[in-house]
């Protein structure tokens, strides 16, 4: 499928599907992590650290975003812990706000939320690795350059689901990520990899 805005190709999709049979089975570890319901929900963290958004559109537009997702980060997530450089990694509880029920109970919807859930945070690893904030507080500008997924195992996005994002490299302004997302249980459900255009805008030229 070939998307186009204003006569120019911007967005390629290619998908593959299988019919279910048995096999080989192995899997990465979930990582110990605490559990969601002990983490603060996005909306609290963000009136804990209001101060760091002076401009007042920003929260309004950040809630609006995620207004349809219970999100809770496992550690600061770079807007909130700008100026401080980490370790490449970023680890997000997530689920959709309301159960998935009756006609919106099909097993594709889930997968489609899941799919634009894992678009939202990815690049946060990369940002934690240079101490910037991202688009949110304006040090660096960005894009996705490609998104590709794996799915292994049955999962519901009205459940909880892990999302255990790392960096392996940042070059050239551009950046790799790489996303395992486990059910609550366990069970390696979805990888991810993406590539992004990561640019630090240059400081205006004094006159």
């Amino acid at each position: 499928m070939v998307g186009v805005q204003h006569g120019r190709p911007i967005f390629h999709l290619s998908a593959s599907f299988q019919r279910a049979e048995d096999g080989l089975e192995h899997q990465a570890e979930m990582p110990a992590v605490p559990d969601p319901l002990t983490l603060p929900t996005t909306e609290e963290m963000l009136a804990q650290h209001a101060d760091r958004f002076p401009d007042p559109t920003v929260l309004p537009r950040l809630a609006a975003a995620r207004a349809a997702v219970d999100l809770r980060y496992v550690a600061d997530p770079p807007f909130v812990s700008a100026g401080q450089v980490r370790e490449p990694r970023s680890r997000v509880w997530f689920r959709t706000n309301g159960e998935l029920a009756g006609v919106h109970d099909d097993p594709l919807l889930h997968v489609c939320l899941v799919t634009y859930v894992s678009d939202m945070t990815l690049l946060d690893s990369i940002l934690l690795a240079h101490g910037r904030g991202g688009w949110v507080i304006g040090d660096v500008v960005g894009a996705s350059l490609h998104h590709a997924m794996s799915f292994h195992r049955p999962f519901r996005a009205d459940e909880w689901l892990l999302y255990d994002q790392e960096s392996p490299s940042s070059s050239g302004s551009r950046g790799l990520g790489q996303g395992r997302i486990y059910t609550a249980d366990g069970r390696l459900a979805v990888s991810v990899i993406q590539e992004g255009l990561i640019r630090t805008p240059r400081a205006p030229r004094r006159p």
